[in-house]
């Protein structure tokens, strides 16, 4: 039995829709934002079983917050619980990418100067969320000189290595030197006072979703030949993408660029309008597929029917392989050098953490003295002033656009 108790289906997706809706920063802030909200805020996960989850969304190819969040909602409410999560937090921005799309072919791609000002409000709230999360987790992950260390090896690790294409591998390297060091070094504390993430279902299940998308990598692109359709060919291209992207985020956006651009499924300018407008959206990157296969249909009734058909593709094998792992990551948890390694993972995952707020969160965020210190205001509402999330974020925005407007 799991110690961590089961909540209802409709208050999980409830939480993921406001999750959704005001979520903004990219993978790494989410991250931040659910910690905020079932660890600190409503303890409905410890901080050891919250930050298991985010260890393995980083061994996982995929969007990295989604499997956070099909995960939460999956320990919370079962299978129903971690679909719901899914869908509500991935639906305000795939209608919104989907919306932009049917603009951009109603109206071409104009944008209005405010746009500017509060994106770049919107980074700066970034920065403090992900400041916050950092702070909160590396108190309680790593509380001695060594984690601490090892930490700070990872983040640079990640900082240096991340060079032209090596983000992920740099991300690795850094996970597998935590558990390294982990298996070596640390110890558990005696007792059992970490309360283990166990699956709501058996192995039996997990090795059927991992069957299944094992299935589906392979057997796609042999049958896109034969079936030779726009749509399957698009299905096989965006599954294989979400199956084989470590990190998540804006490593999945030259991939997809080389898969929709490349045969002319979507024009360059297109494509760039939609990694523009992308960067605006709460919620996950990954639903800038909703606005590719919108633009792929050509019309608002085959648009439509093509942005849920790729948008499912490339978040499929993430939730596959989230279901086929839990049962199999929960198991190790209960052995003590299991538990040593995950102590390992868990202090680089607040280092990799830690890089992801100097780049690309900082560099893109910070200009000059006065965007710090308006990302410093920020961090002070949220982590002295106990502000909501989702207040600082909308405010942050319409400052951001007020004052590029004038």
């Amino acid at each position: 039995m799991s110690s961590i108790p089961r909540h209802s289906v409709l208050d999980i997706f409830l939480i993921f829709l406001r999750l959704g809706c005001t979520s903004f920063g990219g993978p790494v802030a989410h991250i931040g934002y659910f910690r905020e909200e079932f660890v600190a805020r409503r303890r409905w996960l410890d901080e050891q079983a919250y930050a298991d989850l985010v260890a393995l969304g980083q061994f996982l190819p995929g969007p990295a917050s989604s499997q956070v969040g099909f995960a939460i909602g999956t320990l919370l409410g079962g299978r129903l619980g971690g679909i719901a999560a899914w869908i509500a937090f991935t639906l305000p921005s795939a209608l919104l990418m989907a919306l932009f799309a049917a603009g951009v072919m109603a109206l071409g791609e104009t944008r209005a100067d405010w746009q500017q000002g509060a994106l770049k409000g919107l980074k700066l709230v970034a920065l403090a969320v992900v400041a916050q999360a950092v702070w909160g987790m590396a108190r309680s992950l790593c509380p001695d000189r060594e984690r601490a260390t090892l930490a700070v090896a990872a983040a640079l690790i990640v900082v240096l290595g991340a060079g032209e294409g090596a983000g992920a591998v740099a991300q690795i390297a850094a996970i597998l030197l935590g558990a390294i060091v982990g298996a070596v070094l640390l110890k558990p504390a005696g007792g059992n006072g970490v309360s283990p993430v166990v699956a709501p279902y058996g192995r039996g299940f997990g090795w059927l979703c991992l069957v299944l998308f094992f299935v589906l990598l392979i057997g796609l692109p042999l049958a896109d030949p034969i079936i030779d359709t726009l749509w399957f060919s698009a299905f096989d291209s965006f599954f294989r993408i979400g199956a084989l992207v470590f990190g998540g985020g804006h490593v999945v956006l030259p991939l997809l660029q080389a898969e929709v651009v490349g045969p002319g499924w979507v024009g360059r300018e297109i494509f760039i309008a939609g990694y523009g407008a992308a960067q605006a959206m709460p919620g996950p990157l990954f639903t800038i597929a909703s606005y590719l296969g919108m633009m792929m249909g050509g019309s608002v009734v085959a648009g439509l029917c093509g942005a849920v058909l790729v948008t499912l593709a490339i978040f499929l094998p993430a939730g596959l392989l989230m279901w086929g792992a839990l049962p199999f990551w929960s198991s190790l948890r209960a052995h003590p050098k299991a538990q040593s390694v995950l102590m390992g993972v868990n202090a680089a995952v607040v280092g990799l953490l830690l890089a992801a707020l100097y780049d690309p969160v900082f560099t893109t965020a910070v200009a000059g003295p006065p965007d710090l210190a308006a990302a410093l205001v920020c961090f002070a509402a949220l982590q002295f002033w106990k502000a909501p999330p989702w207040a600082v974020v909308v405010l942050a925005g319409l400052v951001g656009a007020a004052l590029y407007s004038l």
